[in-house]
């Protein structure tokens, strides 16, 4: 019995412990509510439900908030992910093309340079993205939203300017793989926010990587009379941020076959920074939980779906989810948890050193 206290006591005590709990509440509130909700069927290779789908639509938030992740363990934000994600959708679309012509009376697609060429390039214009952020705050010294916040306004026009304006169609179907394809019956973006999270979850938990970006977070000026290079470490991290942004925006112009300059990833940043925060990570930097920022984001687009699912008008559909969120956010909260349980034992008369216990 001790045993299995001692254990509840320790999960109880983990950051992972409340996003799994909101992550639970949300699946079980779909089970009675939203009428085949976990049923999966086999169709032309590969699984269809809607849990596939939410694991499907979840995939850039991932991939942001794997990025996202380290850059608020340095104490720092990127809001600019959001418009990078329209620069890349707008770089391969205008590369790729996919032109429709007609050879030899065929109807054949026609790229303007080969898509791994055009993968490579929007993930390296992005990822230099990141580098200019990194090195306004690194180098410059300005703040992190502040120096973010200029691609933020920058980035949307950059994009427009790319697209001219307009809306390109990628008719280049091994393009489409990226986003709707399927790898032994699942999403082939899952696949790529595994191999993203599978390096990242490396080089910070079985490297000293993971332990100096904490630090950084922790105490910057310690850290650096500790030997540790700390403007090096922001502007990595913020670079990675932007190629996390980058290939969230390959999956997403892959998706609707299309890239918009203007509505791509438009407020996404901000569902990024609440993923890292709904999995229990602080947003004054330090310590961090990779998997827990992804539980957040399949929090969010868990919501998302059941708000859809249930045919929410779509005027209060953001009212909705911001308020399901509050609620999360006050669950997680251990001050508000303790006010709430303080009040209950008042009214049971159970005295405050019982109570403290408990706690």
């Amino acid at each position: 019995m001790e045993k299995i206290q001692s254990n509840w006591n320790r999960f109880t005590s983990s950051r992972l412990c409340w996003p799994l709990a909101a992550l639970f509440f949300v699946l079980l509130f779909n089970f009675f509510f939203t009428k085949d909700f976990f049923m999966i069927e086999m169709k032309d290779g590969h699984f269809y439900g809607v849990t596939i789908d939410i694991l499907n639509r979840a995939a850039p938030l991932m991939l942001l908030a794997i990025g996202m992740t380290l850059v608020i363990a340095t104490k720092g934000i990127d809001i600019s992910v959001g418009s990078m994600i329209a620069i890349s959708g707008a770089v391969v679309a205008s590369l790729i093309g996919g032109k429709l012509e007609y050879v030899d009376g065929v109807k054949t697609l026609i790229t303007l340079v080969p898509m791994p060429v055009a993968i490579i390039t929007a993930l390296l214009v992005t990822t230099l993205l990141g580098m200019w952020n990194g090195l306004l705050i690194s180098k410059v010294g300005i703040q992190p939203i502040v120096a973010t916040l200029i691609l933020l306004v920058a980035g949307r026009g950059i994009a427009q300017l790319i697209t001219q304006g307009q809306i390109i169609t990628v008719y280049y179907k091994p393009f489409q793989f990226i986003g709707t394809g399927y790898i032994l019956g699942l999403p082939f973006s899952l696949f790529v926010v595994g191999l993203v999270f599978g390096i990242t979850f490396y080089a910070v938990r079985k490297t000293a990587l993971g332990m100096f970006i904490e630090s950084i977070g922790i105490n910057a000026v310690a850290s650096r009379f500790a030997g540790i290079k700390v403007s090096k470490y922001i502007f990595s991290v913020y670079a990675f941020s932007g190629l996390c942004a980058g290939l969230a925006g390959l999956i997403i112009c892959s998706n609707v076959s299309s890239a918009d300059g203007n509505n791509a990833g438009l407020f996404i940043e901000l569902d990024a920074i609440l993923a890292v925060s709904l999995g229990g990570n602080s947003l004054d930097g330090g310590r961090f939980s990779l998997v827990g920022s992804l539980i957040g984001a399949l929090v969010i687009q868990s919501i998302t779906t059941t708000i859809y699912a249930l045919g929410v008008p779509p005027e209060i559909t953001l009212v909705v989810k911001s308020i399901v969120v509050i609620i999360i956010c006050l669950l997680q909260s251990a001050k508000f948890r303790k006010i709430v349980f303080s009040k209950w034992a008042q009214k049971r008369g159970i005295p405050s050193e019982k109570n403290a216990a408990k706690l």
